[in-house]
């Protein structure tokens, strides 16, 4: 069909990118960052991962652009593989909110960003009851912790199956905090999936 010339959205390097037939009909979306970029993240290539990728520094670097400079154009880095990932999915993806306070400060919700990127319907359920970072406290803190979420005034949780889907998982304490609301309220079953494993 044709060829268009776009930039690598993290070193801004000419991309080329042809459009066919074959890319518009099956999802393809065009590459966002350049090859060389991409060789920089470390995918998470064991068997039972819950995540895609590994921390390292270009994931850092990704990370404090995307959600920290809040570059929203980001969002589309990782949406082939999250498609790929989740096109299929049986079970109601939930993304972890940002406190409303937190998300007025970045001006958009990081989690919901990606997943409009990779065009995967979501539905949020719960909200976030604190500001405080789970990676600032202790071990013994983190397990003292109030609940980090509640249900929204206007959800309702059925008996079946959901997937929590974070950026990055460090000890489990956010993502735990998500599942056992949701058990609670009734879930069947409540997976887990982040972008990266920490």
């Amino acid at each position: 069909m044709n060829k268009n010339e776009t930039h690598c959205l993290l070193c801004s390097r000419p991309l080329q990118t042809n459009s066919s037939w074959k890319t518009l009909l099956s999802k393809q979306f065009p590459p966002s960052i350049c090859e060389n970029c991409l060789a920089k993240f470390e995918r998470n290539s064991s068997l039972e991962s819950t995540s895609l990728y590994r921390y390292n520094d270009a994931m850092k670097d990704f990370l404090h652009q995307y959600k920290f400079l809040q570059d929203v154009a980001l969002a589309k880095v990782f949406r082939q593989e999250l498609h790929k990932l989740f096109k299929h999915e049986k079970a109601t993806i939930i993304p972890i909110p940002m406190h409303v306070e937190k998300q007025k400060e970045r001006t958009f919700a990081h989690m919901d960003e990606l997943l409009k990127a990779a065009q995967i319907p979501y539905t949020q359920l719960l909200e976030k009851t604190t500001i405080e970072r789970q990676s600032s406290k202790t071990r013994k803190e983190r397990l003292q912790t109030a609940p980090l979420f509640r249900l929204r005034n206007d959800s309702t949780v059925e008996y079946k199956e959901y997937l929590i889907f974070d950026d990055i998982k460090t000890t489990g304490t956010t993502l735990q905090h998500a599942r056992t609301i949701l058990k609670e309220a009734g879930a069947k079953n409540v997976r887990i999936f982040t972008l990266i494993s920490g």
